[in-house]
């Protein structure tokens, strides 16, 4: 897995976005969360406890923590009240994307490379739209996935472009799990840096 953050991609547009009233909720709700810092992973209007909104976002360098979520709720609320795009009363609930995080930028497959993901195209890709396999590479146009049961006489690794992507999400596994932490722990230390050394200033 590469060290490296998304700090310097705090712009980066999402491959995968909403469609419908998440679309417009995205639309309210990503300005805010660029303002503070954060970066929108999805939204969702769910059926669950009447109604939910789900928000997940992260910081930019990839972490986030209860605080965070708190900071987001607070700021977004307001904002939802004056923009009032739900007729009926919901719940919000903001939350990290995960360890399992869908992935939905294109800096998400080199961050995540080496991984197990499954994945959903929207038009056919050699044969098929369900893939699961693990990333081997990535560029500007698309990832290479090395598939863990690829049918008899298909090749094993499939180039799967970002315009054909539906869905994608991490797979957990143990590899994750470590170096999921280890990323959270590398992003608060350099964190803590970063304030003792404006605390210096």
């Amino acid at each position: 897995m590469s060290d490296s953050t998304n700090a310097d991609n705090e712009l980066e547009p999402r491959l995968i976005t909403e469609t419908g009233l998440d679309q417009r909720l995205a639309a309210i709700i990503e300005p805010v969360l660029i303002d503070l810092g954060y970066r929108l992973i999805r939204v969702r209007m769910l059926n669950q406890n009447g109604a939910t909104m789900q928000i997940m976002a992260e910081r930019n360098d990839g972490t986030m923590d209860v605080e965070g979520c708190e900071e987001v709720s607070v700021a977004v609320s307001p904002v939802l009240d004056v923009e009032d795009p739900i007729d009926k009363e919901y719940h919000l609930e903001v939350s990290s994307p995960g360890i399992d995080r869908p992935m939905v930028r294109k800096s998400d497959f080199v961050r995540w490379q080496g991984h197990l993901l499954k994945c959903e195209t929207s038009i056919i890709v050699g044969g098929r739209k369900r893939f699961r396999g693990k990333i081997v590479s990535s560029d500007v146009d698309g990832f290479t996935l090395e598939r863990d049961e690829a049918p008899a006489g298909e090749e094993k690794a499939i180039v799967i472009p970002f315009t054909a992507l539906a869905d994608a999400k991490l797979i957990l596994t143990d590899d994750l799990i470590r170096d999921a932490l280890r990323a959270d722990k590398l992003a608060k230390a350099e964190a803590a840096n970063q304030n003792e050394a404006e605390d210096e200033e």
